[in-house]
């Protein structure tokens, strides 16, 4: 029975963790809280620490790593939580799959692929496309064999807190109101949908072929505005969306170091912001789920009693 450890316990952690159980395998969540999931031992930990990673790393067949600092704290906790989990899959043997975006691109020309250059100035950005580069490198020198899944902006049932098409993008369309948005809403952007980025994680744990390299997540192309179309229609709603000012998010960036950080990178909602996942289907033979049904489902999520309001 192979042995995962699944660090960070969030919107994609614990389905991750619940997933891997469910199919049978030995699973560890390891999160500073000792936060659960189903079918899988709790770990606290301190992933900035190498000692205690490497600790509940021994006898990992693979590492996910899925912990996501928040972004004021990504040049600050991003470096120590690398070089740990680099650290833990050299002592341990394991492998290690990385949780990423695609910020290390910058602004994009075109669509994104497994092998369009990293050309982001952002901090964010930046900071990624390090992490990658140490983890990369440390493969090439054969200490361990590591991946990074690379996703856009994901949503599915019950996501809150800043994400872009999570509870209040979608309780304000359905509550027939206005949903505030980063950037542009009118323009074509990318979606993850949570549980195919788990699969990705899988598939990629899974392959028998090349490692050191990047996976992107299959995922949906659409406009903030016409996912509304869309989610009016279908429900009967009459929501709509509209875009905060450049300069207003710019503003509350000097006074605020959380929407400095998304001002910085609104430039993703600026221009049509694509993921092409051509390679990683075909080598993983992983797709994405239907868009109708990917976003009934998370819209349902929202309607439930009880669901974020």
């Amino acid at each position: 029975m192979p042995q995962q450890l699944v660090v960070g316990a969030g919107m994609i952690g614990r389905p991750l963790a619940e997933r891997l159980a469910a199919r049978g395998d030995q699973v560890s969540i390891a999160t500073r809280s000792g936060a659960a999931a189903a079918g899988a031992e709790s770990v606290v930990l301190n992933a900035g620490d190498p000692t205690a990673f490497s600790r509940a790393a021994a006898g990992a067949s693979t590492i996910f790593l899925c912990t996501n600092p928040r972004y004021t704290d990504w040049p600050s906790q991003w470096p120590p939580v690398i070089d740990a989990a680099i650290k833990a899959a050299t002592a341990s043997g394991a492998a290690l799959v990385v949780m990423g975006n695609l910020y290390p691109y910058g602004l994009p020309d075109g669509p994104m692929t497994e092998h369009s250059p990293e050309t982001t100035t952002e901090t964010k950005g930046v900071v990624r496309r390090e992490g990658w580069r140490l983890v990369r490198e440390a493969h090439e020198r054969g200490e361990m064999k590591a991946v990074e899944v690379r996703a856009s902006d994901y949503f599915g049932p019950d996501v809150v807190g800043t994400a872009h098409l999570g509870d209040r993008f979608f309780t304000a369309i359905l509550g027939s109101k206005t949903a505030r948005v980063v950037g542009l809403p009118g323009l074509v952007h990318s979606w993850s949908y949570l549980p195919d980025i788990v699969t990705t994680l899988v598939a990629a744990s899974d392959h028998a072929g090349d490692w050191g390299r990047l996976w992107h997540v299959p995922s949906a192309a659409i406009s903030r505005s016409e996912i509304a179309d869309q989610l009016n229609r279908r429900y009967g709603s009459r929501g709509r969306v509209r875009g905060y000012p450049q300069l207003l998010l710019r503003s509350l960036g000097a006074m605020n170091p959380m929407m400095r950080e998304i001002w910085a990178s609104s430039y993703q909602f600026l221009v049509p912001y694509l993921i092409d996942s051509t390679e990683t289907e075909r080598e993983l033979g992983v797709s994405a789920t239907p868009w109708a049904q990917a976003l009934r489902t998370t819209a349902e999520s929202y309607r439930r009693p009880g669901a974020a309001t």
